[in-house]
């Protein structure tokens, strides 16, 4: 897949906030598959700004970051609340100032939540905030469903990184 010119245009924006503020992004997306995380890779200069990230698929990925920082109880997979614990380990585990978290069913079939395709949350936490978003698609089409949740971030990541 070739990363489009609007998540590139979405990195390099983010990638030159971070760098005037000095502060380091974490990522731990599931239903955009590592576009989030590659975009910003994409970045000349990404080590001065990105700290990490992570692709979330397997339970025993879910298990590994669960050691780091447990789920609050009652909470599961693509739901606000996941999508801002993703973004607390994103900055627990890679020692970062802002974290990113998406999670949701990039399709073509729900997931094993009832969730239909196209459904996703973001979550951006920084020194100061946390803001998220509810993403629907209404399509089936995973690789469309991946690309819109990665846009998604981006835009919420760099609206959050605003004065």
């Amino acid at each position: 897949m070739v990363l489009s010119s609007e998540l590139l245009e979405l990195a390099a924006q983010a990638a030159t906030a971070l760098t005037a503020r000095m502060e380091m992004v974490a990522v731990v997306e599931s239903a955009a598959g590592g576009l989030v995380s590659a975009a910003l890779l994409s970045v000349a200069g990404a080590s001065g700004f990105y700290a990490g990230g992570v692709v979330m698929y397997t339970a025993s990925t879910r298990r590994l970051l669960v050691g780091i920082l447990p789920v609050p109880e009652g909470v599961r997979g693509a739901t606000e609340e996941f999508a801002v614990w993703e973004a607390d380990v994103a900055i627990a585990a890679m020692a970062a100032q802002w974290g990113v978290g998406e999670t949701g069913a990039a399709g073509p079939t729900g997931n094993r939540y009832g969730d239909p395709s196209g459904h996703a949350w973001a979550a951006v936490r920084g020194p100061d905030k946390v803001v998220c978003t509810h993403i629907t698609t209404g399509s089936t089409d995973r690789v469309a469903n991946m690309e819109t949740f990665a846009v998604r971030s981006l835009q919420l990541l760099n609206e959050a990184l605003q004065p």
